[in-house]
């Protein structure tokens, strides 16, 4: 990599201060969703420049809220495959909604009931099956469900078993707080960034089909529920899926007083025991030291980003092969294969396909 290779864009003005970013699959055009900090959210090409507005969001702000751990709340886009569909949310609060950017109308109004609320992203991710978009979305602490983003029907209705004193644990009870999700490239598996009490951190998986099409427990305990890993007082750190099996997580460890800077590789479609281990859990296929920061992959590779520039590591070989100092891009769009960096007004971008056409 070279650091002649990244380029840097003026952030048109009227899209104004940006607040987040998401890319859109447009083939392999390097097409965004812009949240702008006045609510406003633009369809942006950056290989044209040329931008549209679709629509506003009107998510309340939730002042006042008190930083747990150093995450301040802040308003999180997300967009469904194509960009026909938007979530804005509060990340660390409990507000958010669905629009379709079609004809600009809220589709969904989403609350996730609070208790706890600030020590996780608003868990939130699309995905489509079946020819329709679908959002998951937290309604609880322990509950998320499946709804269709076009009307905002529930697709994962079930009754929500009540904890008490007297009768004790019910059937499907899960004791989890769900975190930031992820949806497999091939949109069947969920991944979900959450912990139980006492504090420990347990990213687990399981099948979206059957979770809407068989099973309306799945994401509680269906057959199809793996944990990854376990891991005191650490999560909400930076994981990826790096094909439709397997997921990178970050750090190696178990206890986030003597994780070390890594990433460990879990295969979700091949399943073991652990011994003391309630749940089954997802085959780990090795711990690649040296990775940190953010984390995305193109299917083959990983790519780390962290202060000191952007890193890609071969997972078959367990190495470093190149680094691109100075450029600590925060997003990534797969399909145009585009890394990207805001930073004082400008967009820094580096393209991966211009490294593998040389």
């Amino acid at each position: 990599m070279s650091g002649d290779s990244v380029q840097e864009l003026s952030v048109p003005s009227d899209l104004g201060l940006i607040a987040d970013l998401v890319p859109v699959d447009d083939g392999d055009r390097p097409v965004w969703l812009v949240l702008g900090e006045d609510g406003r959210i633009s369809r942006w090409d950056l290989a044209t420049g040329e931008h549209v507005s679709v629509g506003t969001t009107t998510v309340p702000a939730e002042p006042d809220r008190e930083p747990w751990a150093g995450h301040e709340l802040r308003r999180h886009l997300h967009a469904s495959g194509d960009g026909s569909f938007a979530a804005v949310v509060n990340d660390y609060g409990r507000f958010g909604e669905v629009l379709d950017l079609r004809t600009g109308e809220t589709t969904m109004l989403l609350d996730n009931q609070g208790y706890e609320e600030e020590t996780v992203p608003f868990s939130l991710a699309f995905a489509r099956r079946r020819g329709r978009d679908v959002v998951i979305h937290r309604t609880d602490w322990n509950r998320l469900d499946v709804s269709d983003a076009a009307t905002g029907r529930l697709l994962t209705d079930r009754p929500a078993p009540l904890l008490t004193e007297t009768e004790g644990r019910p059937e499907h009870y899960l004791d989890y707080f769900h975190g930031a999700l992820r949806v497999s490239p091939d949109g069947r598996q969920v991944l979900d960034d959450g912990w139980v009490w006492h504090p420990v951190g347990f990213p687990a998986v399981w099948s979206l089909d059957r979770w809407i099409e068989d099973n309306v427990w799945e994401s509680e305990d269906g057959p199809t529920r793996l944990d990854l890993c376990g891991r005191t007082d650490y999560w909400d750190h930076p994981m990826v899926w790096i094909d439709s099996v397997r997921v990178a997580v970050q750090g190696i460890g178990d206890d986030d007083v003597t994780i070390r800077p890594g990433a460990r590789i879990f295969d979700t479609s091949r399943r073991t025991q652990l011994t003391d281990w309630k749940m089954p859990t997802a085959l780990e296929l090795a711990a690649l030291e040296g990775p940190t920061g953010q984390f995305f992959s193109d299917g083959a590779r990983l790519f780390s980003s962290a202060g000191t520039g952007l890193s890609t590591w071969d997972l078959e070989e367990g190495s470093l092969v190149e680094e691109l100092p100075g450029f600590s891009p925060t997003h990534h769009h797969r399909g145009a294969g585009q890394f990207l960096q805001l930073a004082d007004g400008l967009v820094r971008l580096y393209s991966d396909s211009a490294r593998e056409s040389r």
